[in-house]
């Protein structure tokens, strides 16, 4: 990654002419100060990465000319949904932010009986596009060339109603719980789903659902942590136990 990535939602090909949609070549032009003959990095999220050059600038239009494809990949063999209770404040925007960078395939914002953030109709929709621009750019930064998917919020109650559609492993974290994440045997296919509570944890009543829908409870160590703690350092562990982050090529 030797020059600045940017997502693209366009069709993309080798040898063609894009004019770069205007969020991109306002970043690209006015905070980068890239000019004509400058390299940059293309992914529309279909997978891969394009190298492409531009050959015309000027503030909110710039055109690119596309030279080359890469298959690149930096997708974590495993597939992880995280399921976290809605937070307050800006908590839930780091919690995206970080579990894209933690290779999270799926994030399911739910509403907790806990949950000290309430969303419906527009502002939730606005929340949701606000989460999913959050997505985008923490792939161009994390190089990732396919984007996690951020489902709709909803209930918990009723999230937890409805079946895997897969064989999945289901975690939840409690400080109480009686087995550790490293007692666990990898996760059989790789698919996971990570149950993450809003401040002040989740209410017995949905521990006991999420128990009797296939949740099991595990801790991460003796202290208690905080929501936004919580979901991260569990990411962090699986992907360490069962995932990529053991390779020695990663970034930092």
């Amino acid at each position: 990654m030797d020059c600045p990535r940017f997502y693209c939602p366009l069709p993309l090909a080798v040898g063609e002419r894009v004019d770069l949609p205007a969020r991109v070549a306002q970043h690209a032009v006015r905070v980068l100060r890239l000019r004509c003959g400058d390299a940059l990095t293309l992914f529309n999220g279909a997978g891969g990465e394009y190298r492409a050059r531009i050959i015309d600038g000027v503030r909110e239009r710039v055109s690119v000319e596309v030279y080359e494809w890469l298959a690149t990949e930096r997708e974590s063999p495993l597939s992880v949904s995280l399921v976290q209770a809605l937070q307050a404040g800006e908590k839930m925007d780091l919690t995206v932010q970080k579990a894209v960078e933690l290779g999270v395939g799926r994030i399911v914002p739910v509403l907790s009986r806990r949950s000290v953030l309430r969303l419906e109709g527009e502002r939730a929709q606005r929340r949701l596009e606000h989460w999913r621009g959050i997505v985008a750019a923490a792939c161009e930064q994390c190089g990732r060339n396919r984007l996690p998917e951020v489902a709709a919020p909803e209930s918990l109650e009723k999230w937890l109603m409805r079946k895997p559609v897969n064989a999945v492993v289901r975690l939840t974290l409690a400080p109480t719980a009686g087995c550790s994440l490293t007692t666990l045997p990898p996760a059989a296919g790789g698919a996971i789903e990570l149950l993450v509570g809003p401040e002040g944890g989740l209410a017995p009543e949905e521990v006991r659902l999420a128990a009797l829908t296939g949740f099991v409870s595990v801790r991460l160590g003796p202290r208690v942590l905080r929501t936004e703690t919580a979901g991260l350092a569990a990411l962090a562990a699986i992907q360490f136990l069962w995932g990529d982050l053991k390779e020695e090529t990663t970034d930092v």
